[in-house]
């Protein structure tokens, strides 16, 4: 990496970001990543339940969410929350993974989506295991 270099630390952070996102999306269980449209898309039994996008130049997961929850957090920042392309009419919710992320928030959210697309067998182990993966900050 040549130091200085603005695009080499953004890209270096989106690395970081991938690697995050990834290690906990692959610890739910049942899971598989499949790269699809050029990112990575985390999938339980084919389904995908987070996609990693950076089409816009930052980088963001992209989750399915509870009814009403991507009006409420996309209302509550703007900044962090939007409504993907593609799949925001669904009630899909996208949050920025750039800058400082609260790590904790992205779990919840993927945690979340996982559990509204998994079969209810294996979503019901996840909210049932206290111990289940969490990101750690």
């Amino acid at each position: 990496m040549r130091a200085g270099y603005p695009h080499d630390s953004a890209q270096a952070m989106a690395q970081t970001s991938t690697d995050r996102l990834r290690a906990f999306c692959l610890a739910l269980p049942e899971t598989a990543e499949k790269q699809t449209w050029g990112d990575p898309t985390f999938r339980v039994r084919g389904r995908i339940f987070a996609m990693e996008k950076r089409g816009d130049g930052r980088v963001s997961v992209w989750c399915k969410a509870p009814v009403g929850s991507q009006m409420v957090l996309v209302g509550a920042d703007p900044q962090r929350f939007f409504v993907p392309p593609y799949v925001g009419h669904k009630g899909w919710v996208g949050m920025r993974l750039d800058g400082d992320p609260d790590w904790s928030e992205v779990a919840a959210l993927v945690r979340r989506s996982y559990q509204l697309t998994a079969p209810k067998r294996l979503a019901v182990l996840l909210s049932n295991d206290p111990g289940s993966p969490t990101l750690r900050r």
